[in-house]
């Protein structure tokens, strides 16, 4: 028969336990944990009461989570003591000091069991004691976890760090952004599981969906749908659009401030795709599940899931289909977990997209899918396959439909999936991660892997035949606010002269691929000589072009060439990314804890007009305090300084990373950032 003892306090060791479990970071206001590793707390019991004699004092210790705790959900788990705690499922064992008043009591969580928050109930026969909460999360130090990642190095980059770099622009001119993701910054962490709690599946089954928060490939998906607000009251509103209300999604710069305004007050307006994966990466990592921001170039949207892009021109070379696009850059995540559901050879990075294009199951939502699986064509696996697959490896057919209704299918191209990129492990630097998701465009893998994903023979692209050969060329400098000139190239690879009409154009265009207004046209009929070369100039001006170019800052390019007689045609197409202007960081004086220090923002309007509405904002994790700070500075004239000095106090000392960005009514999406050493 055990003795009952009397609880004075307990303590949950908090300092020890965050810095044992990596979670020091979230601060020492609660106990936070991850599974499968043992936690400590102390009983200090009345001096007064019995005291606790090891091997003849005994207890039962109750774990619930969600709002119906139950044991055959595993959402509620009751343990006794023992020897020694076991690694593969909850268990304790106690010790005590001389006095038999202050007993250590090791916890060991199941590496298995739900991530939630939980409660903590002390029963000695009945006889039952509160000994509080703790918040469980995946653990990527144990072995025994599906999100279990070996490399100590990985580990700090894909679970730890606070802010990265994302990928945008065109495969030819690819520019890194930093992003603040502030997994570990105050209040994130109960965001991130309010996230979980406002789902639709909890809404419809608690016990259920509490239940399966063990496994991250559901939890994964689950975020996929919730990143977005298209089918529930999840976190971003997608606008690809004009923007004339909301927050314009080339106006954030990290995912605090995102994740603030969603708890506070509903879906946050707006994102695209770049800040959808941005946020996701930073609720995966908050929650232990290793996470990477990755940029696919040339990204195909394959809405009708024959894994080829159609695009079909008039005899003039006007698009004339809609539904099929290539979108310039697109941006997901892939996280690291176990798929058993699969077998173990698809087991690693997973892709999934927050960003709401297709429906999957019924819901806006795609993956998580393993990348063996993408790269091997293998597209009956979960979830999502074939769309990825589609995303980096479709092919892209143009089509040119004649007067009388004829079409004419004269190319095949290879350009989707191109540079596939994340940040680098321990680096501020690009890594390329092409090879991971496809085998080398043209190569006999890539045919094999196309063939059996397609279920029927590929489309082979035409060779480089004798004949006329078109591209584009551009001019050094292609500044926004600038005029420069860009060049159709036509050459004559015939052993005859051959005649042909060449029509050039430029239209402004988003990052999704969606086509604006035209900024340019000219045209001109041409007769070659055998091996001759020759050059039709288009102007871009911009006065032209400032009007319809979208915050992307993106104008395509479209070459054209036919010869009705010889139903001979050509195309060439090109995307340029005008260049933005510098944001010169100056830091003036020392960066110390809790004192402050003032950043000298500083950038020359480039534009031939005066900028309306101008304002800086800037945000640094350790820096700012996790909120943007923003310095509203009016109008400045062309070609005239754009100035500010913000003031701001370092929290922590260390490295920390800065990141700043400009915005007016003609100019958005300006960013810089500078490493900031704060001293202790």
């Amino acid at each position: 028969m055990g003795q009952d003892f009397d609880i004075e306090r307990c303590d949950l060791n908090i300092k020890h336990n965050s810095s044992s479990h990596h979670t020091e970071l979230n601060g020492e206001e609660r106990l936070i944990v991850r599974r499968g590793k043992p936690f400590i707390i102390v009983l200090h019991l009345k001096p007064c009461g019995k005291e606790f004699k090891l091997g003849e004092t005994t207890f039962t210790l109750m774990v619930e989570t969600g709002p119906l705790p139950r044991e055959e959900s595993g959402t509620k788990v009751s343990f006794g003591l023992r020897d020694s705690t076991v690694d593969t499922e909850w268990s304790a064992s106690a010790t005590n000091d001389p006095s038999g008043y202050t007993v250590s009591v090791s916890i060991n969580s199941s590496p298995n069991s739900p991530i939630g928050v939980y409660s903590l109930t002390l029963d000695q026969e009945g006889k039952k004691t509160s000994l509080g909460q703790f918040t469980l999360l995946f653990n990527p130090w144990c072995p025994s976890d599906a999100v279990y990642m070996p490399s100590e190095t990985k580990r700090q980059e894909y679970v730890l760090a606070q802010h990265g770099q994302i990928y945008r622009g065109t495969h030819k001119r690819i520019k890194g952004m930093a992003w603040n993701f502030g997994q570990f910054e105050a209040g994130i962490l109960d965001i991130c599981l309010k996230i979980l709690d406002e789902n639709p599946k909890f809404v419809s089954d608690a016990d259920k969906d509490c239940s399966a928060r063990r496994n991250p490939i559901y939890v994964t998906r689950v975020l996929s749908a919730m990143i977005n607000s298209n089918n529930d009251s999840g976190v971003l509103v997608g606008n690809w659009g004009k923007i004339s209300d909301g927050v314009h999604p080339g106006a954030w710069i990290g995912s605090g401030d995102i994740l603030h305004q969603w708890a506070d007050s509903g879906p946050v307006c707006y994102g695209q795709c770049w800040v959808f994966a941005a946020v996701g990466c930073t609720v995966s990592r908050a929650l232990g599940i290793p996470c990477r921001v990755v940029t696919n170039f040339g990204s195909a949207h394959d809405s009708d899931g024959n894994l080829v892009i159609e695009k079909l021109y008039n005899e003039v070379g006007e698009p004339i289909s809609e539904g099929d696009s290539i979108w310039n850059f697109h941006v997901w995540v892939d996280s690291w977990m176990t798929r058993p559901d699969l077998g173990s050879e698809y087991d690693g990075w997973q892709t999934s997209d927050p960003t709401p294009q297709e429906t999957s199951d019924g819901v806006f939502c795609c993956g998580p899918a393993p990348l063996r699986a993408i790269k091997e064509g293998e597209l009956t696996k979960k979830y999502d396959t074939p769309f990825i697959f589609a995303e980096v490896n479709a092919d892209v057919v143009d089509m040119v439909q004649k007067s009388n209704g004829e079409v004419i299918k004269f190319t095949s191209t290879n350009f989707v999936g191109r540079f596939i990129s994340t940040k680098a492990v321990g680096l501020d630097q690009r890594h390329d991660i092409t090879h991971h998701y496809k085998y080398p465009e043209g190569s006999k893998e890539e045919r094999q892997v196309y063939g059996k994903a397609q279920h029927h023979n590929k489309l082979q692209q035409r060779g480089e035949q004798p004949g006329l050969k078109l591209k584009i060329k551009f001019s050094d400098n292609m500044a926004v606010g600038s005029d420069f000139e860009v060049y159709a190239v036509l050459t004559n690879n015939h052993m005859k002269t051959k005649s042909c009409t060449v029509l050039f154009s430029a239209k402004a265009v988003g990052y999704s691929g969606k086509l604006g207004d035209s900024c340019a046209f000219a045209s001109d009929k041409v007769e070659l000589t055998p091996g001759e070369e020759w050059r039709l100039p288009l102007r871009l001006q911009y006065d032209l072009y400032g009007s319809v170019i979208t915050s992307d800052r993106l104008i395509q390019l479209t070459a054209f060439t036919m010869d009705k007689q010889a139903l001979d045609y050509h195309k060439a197409e090109k995307t340029i990314v005008l260049d933005e202007p510098d944001i010169e960081i100056k830091l003036l004086g020392e960066a110390t804890v809790n004192r402050p220090v003032a950043a000298e923002l500083t950038l020359l309007n480039p534009l031939p007009e005066t900028l309306q509405d101008c304002s800086f904002t800037l945000e640094g994790i350790g820096l700012t305090d996790g909120k943007p700070v923003t310095a509203k500075i009016g109008a400045v004239g062309q070609r005239q300084e754009a100035r500010a000095r913000v003031v701001f106090t370092p929290s922590s000392a260390g490295f920390h990373m800065l990141v700043v960005n400009f915005d007016c009514v003609k100019l958005k999406n300006i960013k810089s950032s500078m490493f900031v050493v704060v001293k202790g």
